[in-house]
């Protein structure tokens, strides 16, 4: 396939209204939904298209109650950017994967907890661990 980069370019905006951000919101989703056949066929992953879908959609959902319409902006324009990326093939396969991993979610503990468990393991923990979410088994 040939890169053609400005194929999905569009500048960057500001929404004037939550309704403008919603609906900008929407549509790159479903970019993102639409372009997961292709993206699973340009980077020859071992995962059907469903599992890539339903990745994107628990990264939409994490973000779902994000209120301050500069942050949904940044939000919107990170998106962007990563699915032209992904659609003009300039990610390597690790980075498409890195949506499939699973996310490093732990619970919130105190500074006094953090102190009595001896160390900080955040610090320890690795970028990407290489396990894949276990509801999406291969």
């Amino acid at each position: 396939m040939t890169t053609i980069p400005p194929r999905l370019a569009q500048m960057t905006r500001t929404s004037g209204s939550p309704a403008i951000a919603r609906q900008r919101a929407l549509q790159l989703y479903r970019d993102w939904y639409r372009g997961a056949p292709e993206i699973c066929n340009l980077y020859a992953l071992n995962c059907s298209p469903n599992d890539v879908r339903h990745a994107i959609r628990q990264e939409f959902e994490r973000n779902r109650y994000v209120s301050d319409p500069k942050v949904i902006d940044v939000l919107l324009l990170k998106g962007r950017m990563d699915y032209q990326e992904a659609m003009n093939c300039w990610m390597q396969e690790p980075h498409v994967m890195g949506i499939l991993l699973a996310p490093k979610v732990r619970p919130q503990r105190t500074f006094m907890q953090k102190f009595l468990e001896g160390r900080d393991e955040d610090q320890v923990l690795p970028a990407a661990t290489g396990s894949l979410r276990k509801d999406l088994v291969m």
